[in-house]
């Protein structure tokens, strides 16, 4: 069920006063809780608390032929399912935009960050490379799925290791692992989005914030300042002076943001 109109007229009143109504302040986050390793299956998986909202990521790594125009690049695809079970918002079925929207997202964030060094996932030129295959699946959707699920997928990463892989019989061992680790770069992408409501840009936002917010922006970007992604959500305008608005609030938060998680991707 959507936020209605009044509820909505609330929001924005206590936003331009300054507060919500959960009592944070419109940079504030709520609490994050990180469980690393949480499939015996995945090479690497995560679960990602942000408040009410909780999302599962899962990695599998397999071994297959490179694009054409990276033929020494190991391969990234990124998958979503907005499962049911986390809101009745959610249907069966084919993916839908959101679920799209969101793997899309995430795949941008990392892939344009070349956090993940995907030269070094060659086997062999033009013929073998590793794939590196992210799932994202929502337990519990009270608003700000997307910086779950950039948490679950940074801290799943992290704890990836190489499953064997028999070369005679060109075939993946899952199950078995080497010592391997996914070879990483040192600049972790902070993935965040910010959201307008009325005359105010928030951060993660609960569901009936969201509901009511007229454009978001999902910025990805280093601790340092640096932006490498940026998307624009919603159909509706912003003003370039919002729109710096959004980037001094980024760059504000991402710090903040990188502390608040850094000890879960260790």
């Amino acid at each position: 069920m959507k936020t209605t109109n009044l509820t909505g007229e609330r929001i924005k009143q206590y936003l331009d006063e300054g507060k919500r109504f959960d009592g944070r302040k419109p940079d504030e986050f709520r609490k994050i809780s990180v469980e690393t390793s949480v499939s015996k299956k995945a090479e690497g998986s995560a679960r990602v608390k942000i408040g009410k909202t909780e999302v599962l990521v899962g990695i599998k790594m397999d071994v297959s032929e490179p694009y054409p125009d990276s033929p020494n690049e190991g391969k990234l695809m990124v998958t979503s399912e907005l499962l049911p079970l986390s809101s009745p918002r959610f249907e069966s079925g084919p993916p839908r935009f959101p679920a799209i929207e969101l793997g899309r997202l995430i795949d941008r964030g990392i892939r344009e960050s070349k956090f993940i060094e995907f030269d070094k996932l060659c086997i062999k030129k033009r013929e073998k490379v590793w794939g590196v295959f992210i799932d994202i699946y929502s337990i519990n959707d009270d608003g700000n799925l997307i910086d779950a699920a950039g948490i679950g997928a940074l801290a799943a990463l992290k704890q990836v290791k190489l499953p064997k892989y028999d070369e005679k019989n060109e075939k993946v061992l899952h199950g078995e692992w080497t010592n391997k680790k996914l070879p990483l770069s040192k600049d972790i992408p902070i993935i965040t989005t910010l959201y307008k409501i009325g005359k105010n840009i928030i951060v993660d936002p609960t569901l009936e914030e969201e509901d009511v917010s007229e454009v978001k922006i999902t910025i990805g970007g280093t601790v340092e300042g640096a932006i490498f992604s940026m998307q624009k959500g919603n159909s509706k305008k912003i003003s370039i002076k919002d729109f710096h608005k959004v980037l001094d609030l980024a760059d504000k938060i991402r710090k903040k943001f990188f502390t608040s998680i850094e000890k879960f991707l260790k």
